[in-house]
C-alpha cells in the first residue's frame, strides 16, 4: 500500500523567485514522502485518507542553512567589535582546538544539534573542526536528530596556531581516514570536503584535496571573498590568479569538479572573472547577512547575483552570526539589501519577501536536490508554525509571513517534517 500523508493548514511556498503561492485552509498531499501537490479542496480519491489537521497554522517548506560552524556555538555573540581575521585568531581558533578531545565535543555538540533540531532548519551545510573523531561524533548526532546535513572535517595546514594545524600529509591522510570511516554509515548525512579557506591550505594540501574530489565526487564547502584583508592576503599567496575564486579553481575546488558551496562572496562582484566562475560552475553562494554585518565585512551583492543567474541560499554562519534562526537571517538579509540599495548601488533594489523566502528554501534546497518547495516531485520537507500570537483573522497570509520573518520569537514550531518524518 502506498504511503500517503495529507496536511491541512495555511500553505505558503514559492512558485518562482518573485512569486508566492498562498492557500488558506489548503491541503498538502504527499505520497512516499514526495510532494504530490497542494489544493484548496481535497480530491475525491483522497477523501478517505486521514488528514493531519493544522487549521490556522502556517505550513511552510523546510528551511536550508547552507553555512554554519558547529564548534563555534559556544561563543555566539562574542568579539563582534572585531573584523574577520582578528576574530578568528582571538575566538575561533582557540575554541576549535579544544575539539582535539572528543570528550569536549560530547559536552558541546549535543546542545548545538538539539537547538538546530528545534529550529526551522531541515537541512544544512555544517563545518566541523579538523579532528576526525569529533567530526564523526557530530555526524552521529545529526543522523539521530533527523536533520539532513553535509558535514565537513576542516583542512588547515598553514596560518593557524600550532595546536590547530596538521601537516600537509596529515591533513590529506586524516581526510581519507574520515571518509573511509563514514562511507555508507549514514542515511541522512554525508561528508563534504572543507578546506577552511585559501590562506589556511597550502598548494600541496589543495592538490591532495583535488585528487580526493575528482576520485569521489564529494561536494565542497569553503569561504570566498568575505573580507577585504582576506582577499588581499589571497592575492599575495596566489599572484598568478586574477581573483579569489580562481585560487580555488586552480584545484578544481570552485564547482568544476563537484557541487560547491562558497560562503559570503561579499566582494565577488568586484571581479568579472569571479562572477563568471560562480555562474558557469553553478556554485551555491551562502549569503550570511548577520555575520557580514557583525564582522563589518560588507554587504553582499545578492540581487545582482540572482539577476545574473548565480545560485544563492542563506546561512546563519554561527558564531559570526549569533543565531541559528533562518527566520532572523531572512530579516537581516532584507535589511542589508536596503542599506546596499540606499548607500552602495541605487539600481539594486532591496530583496522582497518572496525573494528572501525563495533563498531560505528553494535557493539553498537545490543543493540537496528537489528540495525547498511544495511543487510536485519535491521532497516532503515542511515546517508547521503556530503564529497565533502574531496573527488575527484580518491579516492576509502574506502579512503573516512578513511578521513571522521579522518577529520569529513570537511564533512556535509545532511540527517539522524531513523526508516525510516528523522529527520533533
Amino acid at each position: 500500500m502506498e504511503k500517503i500523508k495529507i496536511l491541512k493548514g495555511d500553505i505558503i511556498f514559492n512558485k518562482s523567485q518573485e512569486e508566492l503561492e498562498m492557500i488558506r485552509d489548503g491541503f498538502l498531499i504527499t505520497k512516499e514522502d514526495v510532494i504530490v501537490g497542494v489544493c484548496e479542496e481535497l480530491p475525491e480519491e483522497y477523501r478517505q485518507t486521514e488528514v493531519e489537521d493544522y487549521t490556522g497554522k502556517l505550513i511552510l517548506p523546510g528551511f536550508i542553512d547552507l553555512h554554519v560552524h558547529a564548534p563555534q556555538y559556544t561563543f555566539r555573540g562574542l568579539g563582534m567589535n572585531m573584523e574577520l581575521l582578528p576574530w578568528l585568531n582571538t575566538y575561533t581558533f582557540p575554541e576549535e582546538a579544544k575539539y582535539a578531545d572528543v570528550e569536549y565535543a560530547k559536552k558541546v555538540y549535543p546542545k548545538f544539534v538539539d537547538d538546530l533540531k528545534n529550529s526551522v532548519t531541515t537541512r544544512a551545510g555544517i563545518f566541523g573542526t579538523l579532528h576526525v573523531k569529533s567530526t564523526e561524533y557530530l555526524m552521529e548526532l545529526l543522523e539521530e536528530s533527523g536533520i539532513i546535513a553535509g558535514v565537513g572535517k576542516v583542512n588547515m595546514d598553514r596560518n593557524a596556531p600550532e595546536n590547530l594545524i596538521e601537516s600537509t600529509e596529515e591533513t590529506i591522510e586524516e581526510t581519507k581516514r574520515w571518509l573511509a570511516e563514514t562511507e555508507g554509515k549514514y542515511r541522512r548525512g554525508f561528508p563534504i570536503l572543507t578546506p577552511r579557506f585559501i590562506p589556511s591550505c597550502t598548494d600541496e594540501a589543495m592538490e591532495g584535496l583535488e585528487k580526493i574530489c575528482r576520485k569521489t565526487g564529494i561536494p565542497v564547502q569553503s569561504h570566498l571573498s568575505e573580507n577585504q584583508s582576506e582577499i588581499e592576503w589571497v592575492q599575495e599567496l596566489h599572484p598568478d590568479t586574477s581573483c579569489y575564486a580562481e585560487a580555488y579553481e586552480k584545484y578544481g575546488m570552485c564547482g568544476s569538479v563537484s557541487k560547491t558551496i562558497m560562503a559570503h562572496c561579499v566582494y565577488s562582484d568586484k571581479s568579472a572573472k569571479e562572477m563568471e566562475l560562480l555562474k558557469k560552475n553553478q556554485v551555491w553562494v551562502a549569503h550570511c547577512p548577520e555575520s557580514n554585518l557583525n564582522l563589518a565585512s560588507g554587504i553582499a551583492p545578492i540581487k545582482k547575483m540572482m539577476r545574473e543567474g548565480i545560485r544563492v541560499g542563506l546561512g546563519t554562519d554561527v558564531a559570526a552570526g549569533s543565531k541559528l534562526s533562518l527566520l532572523s537571517a531572512m530579516a537581516e538579509a532584507i535589511k542589508a539589501s536596503k542599506m546596499r540599495w540606499r548607500y552602495v548601488e541605487e539600481t539594486e533594489r532591496p530583496l522582497t519577501i518572496p525573494e528572501i523566502f525563495y533563498l531560505a528554501t528553494v535557493g539553498g534546497g537545490s543543493f540537496f536536490g528537489k528540495v525547498g518547495t511544495f511543487e510536485e516531485g519535491y521532497a516532503f520537507d515542511a515546517v508547521v508554525m503556530d503564529d497565533s500570537r502574531l496573527a488575527d483573522e484580518t491579516m492576509s497570509l502574506y502579512e503573516r509571513l512578513e511578521r513571522l520573518i521579522y518577529m520569529p520569537e513570537e511564533s512556535r514550531i509545532i511540527a517539522k517534517y524531513v523526508e516525510g518524518k516528523n522529527i520533533l
